[in-house]
């Protein structure tokens, strides 16, 4: 389980549903946030992407983009927080993605008086919009959030435009790991249906919801046409050899045809400033035969 545990560590995901943020209207300007912890890589680059991370005194582990943000202190996994570690930084207020946690630790740091704002976290277009003038709110920058989001509205949307038109979707399983012959494939409800939805993609087993292990029978019954998996910070174990050579994946679609796409976790997963480039890139190797328009 070694390899399952780095993949989760690295993107930030959960096999559970993460915990019920605010409403990105609920979200309150911090009265100090001159020394920020910051809890989830897709609010650090955010943050750098406004030109505010002078702001940021600490970051979680899940935040290495841009290179710039792995020199900040890091103060553990966004799932696994430590009082201890997140007070030791002396921050002005703490912002946080949806479903960091536990909750005992949220609550020791509460009790400290340290303010701390929670950020919704929806996998699409419009989640990735409020998430930024959530985080421009906060900061009380929303001038430069709100050109921000126009901005990635506006790419979000020439790229969802790329497929719009196609006569057939295809298939996309995202295998997660490849342990003890069982693949730990997304479902509905997380960022790799997200983005293989916005990417023109149909999510092999959108029926069902959140992480599932699945057997050789669901595997060949979900008939994908491709495989989707995090080429960094994934399963190191799941290579494509691995995942071509597994007795239910050869009798697929994506199979028979070799069709195995490997793209960086942070990258594919993290909808923030990024995802525009992500789904294009996606694109261009689930759809190969189209071209760019605009």
């Amino acid at each position: 389980m070694k390899q399952l545990h780095a993949a989760l560590l690295v993107i930030g995901i959960a096999i559970c549903g993460p915990a019920q943020a605010a409403p990105p209207s609920q979200i309150v300007p911090l009265k100090d946030s001159s020394r920020l912890v910051v809890i989830g890589g897709s609010l650090t680059e955010i943050i750098y992407a406004l030109g505010e991370e002078k702001r940021i005194a600490a970051r979680d582990i899940t935040a290495n983009y841009p290179p710039a943000a792995t020199q900040l202190p890091d103060v553990g996994y966004m799932r696994t927080l430590s009082p201890e570690g997140v007070l030791s930084i002396n921050p002005s207020a703490i912002l946080a993605i949806e479903g960091s946690g536990p909750p005992a630790a949220l609550s020791v740091i509460a009790g400290a008086g340290v303010p701390f704002e929670e950020v919704p976290d929806a996998f699409t277009h419009k989640g990735i919009v409020d998430k930024v003038l959530a985080v421009g709110t906060a900061l009380g920058v929303d001038g430069k959030a709100k050109a921000l989001a126009a901005k990635l509205d506006s790419e979000l949307t020439t790229a969802e435009r790329l497929t719009a038109a196609l006569p057939k979707r295809k298939r996309v399983l995202f295998v997660l790991s490849l342990q003890g012959g069982k693949i730990m494939a997304a479902g509905g409800g997380t960022a790799a249906d997200g983005i293989i939805r916005l990417a023109g993609g149909v999510n092999a087993i959108s029926e069902d919801q959140g992480y599932k292990a699945l057997g050789d029978e669901a595997v060949i019954a979900a008939k994908p046409d491709a495989i989707l998996v995090m080429d960094n910070g994934g399963d190191q174990s799941a290579t494509t050899a691995k995942l071509l050579a597994d007795p239910a994946i050869a009798l697929t679609p994506a199979g028979k045809a070799g069709a195995v796409i490997r793209m960086d976790g942070e990258y594919l997963l993290g909808f923030g400033p990024r995802t525009p480039d992500a789904v294009r890139d996606l694109v261009a190797r689930l759809y190969p035969e189209l071209k760019e328009k605009g």
